[in-house]
C-alpha cells in the first residue's frame, strides 16, 4: 500500500541540445520523440500527474498539439533538474515525490518508473534515488557510471570506467539510468546552489547533490535503457520502436 502523497513526473526538454540539435522534436514512428516519452510516463501505475518542462515555444506547441501537459520554462537553467524545479513551482501543488524522466528516452520502460517510486517510498531517508543497470565494461564517455557502497548509497558518478580495478571485461559497471526521484526539499536545495567544481569537471549534474552531502541511493534494475544522444542513436531508436511492446498501446 502506497503511503500518503501524490507523485509528480516532470520531463525536462530543451530545443538546442549540443550533440543532436532539436532531437526532442525528431519523428520516431510517426510521433515526436518527446511525445513518446510523455505517453510512456502515463503508463506508469505510480504517477499521479505528468508534465513536459520545456525551454522553447516549438516544443510547447508540439506538446499541446499532441495533448500533453506542458510548462514553458526559462532558457537560462544549467540543467534539467533546475528546469523541473521551475515547472514544479508553477504547478503550485504538493507532492510526496518528484520524478525527473529525461526527455531523450523514447523507449523508457514505465515499469522502471514504478520500481523507482516504490524504492524511494520504502527508503524515505533518501533525498534522491537513481536506479542503475549493469552494463559491459566498455569505455563510453556518453554513459554515466555509478559507484555505490553496501548500503546502496552513491559515493561517486563518473563518465570514466569506475571503480578502478575493474579492468577485466567480464566485470560489470553500474549505468546511471535517466529516471531520478527527488523529495521536493531535495530538489529545492539542489537548485538553490550554484554548479560545483566536480559537477563541471565530470559534466554530471548530480555531482552537485553529492557535493552538498545529500543522501543519494541506488538499486539495480533489469532490462535495458536507451537515450538518443547522437544521430546513430536516433537511427537505432526508429528500428527499436517498431518492435516495442508499449508503443503498440499508444501509437
Amino acid at each position: 500500500m502506497r503511503k500518503k502523497g501524490k507523485v509528480l513526473a516532470l520531463i525536462p526538454a530543451r530545443l538546442n541540445s549540443k550533440r543532436l540539435p532539436k532531437k526532442v522534436l525528431l519523428s520516431i514512428a510517426n510521433l515526436p520523440l518527446i511525445i513518446h516519452v510523455y505517453r510512456r510516463v502515463l503508463f506508469s501505475k505510480k504517477i499521479d500527474d505528468a508534465y513536459i518542462c520545456c525551454d522553447d515555444k516549438a516544443i510547447f506547441d508540439c506538446a499541446k498539439k499532441f495533448g500533453a501537459k506542458v510548462i514553458l520554462t526559462s532558457k537560462k537553467h544549467n540543467n534539467g533538474s533546475e528546469r523541473i524545479l521551475e515547472g514544479y513551482k508553477k504547478i503550485k501543488k504538493k507532492y510526496r515525490l518528484i520524478v525527473d524522466v529525461q526527455g531523450d528516452e523514447p523507449l523508457i520502460n514505465p515499469r522502471h518508473i514504478d520500481k523507482v517510486i516504490d524504492f524511494h517510498l520504502k527508503n524515505s531517508d533518501a533525498d534522491i534515488v537513481v536506479p542503475n543497470l549493469l552494463i559491459e565494461n566498455i569505455p563510453n564517455k556518453n554513459i554515466v557510471k555509478i559507484v555505490s557502497n553496501k548500503m546502496n548509497k552513491i559515493i561517486y558518478f563518473s563518465r570514466s570506467q569506475v571503480p578502478f580495478g575493474l579492468e577485466k571485461k567480464e566485470k560489470k559497471l553500474k549505468k546511471h539510468l535517466s529516471i531520478v526521484s527527488f523529495s521536493p526539499n531535495a530538489l529545492k536545495r539542489y537548485s538553490a546552489q550554484r554548479p560545483t567544481e566536480n559537477e563541471k569537471i565530470e559534466k554530471i549534474e548530480l555531482m552537485r547533490a553529492l557535493d552538498l552531502g545529500m543522501n543519494i541511493k541506488t538499486f539495480t534494475l533489469k532490462g535495458d535503457s536507451f537515450s538518443v544522444d547522437v544521430k546513430n542513436d536516433f537511427i537505432q531508436a526508429k528500428k527499436y520502436m517498431i518492435k516495442d511492446k508499449f508503443y503498440n498501446f499508444y501509437k
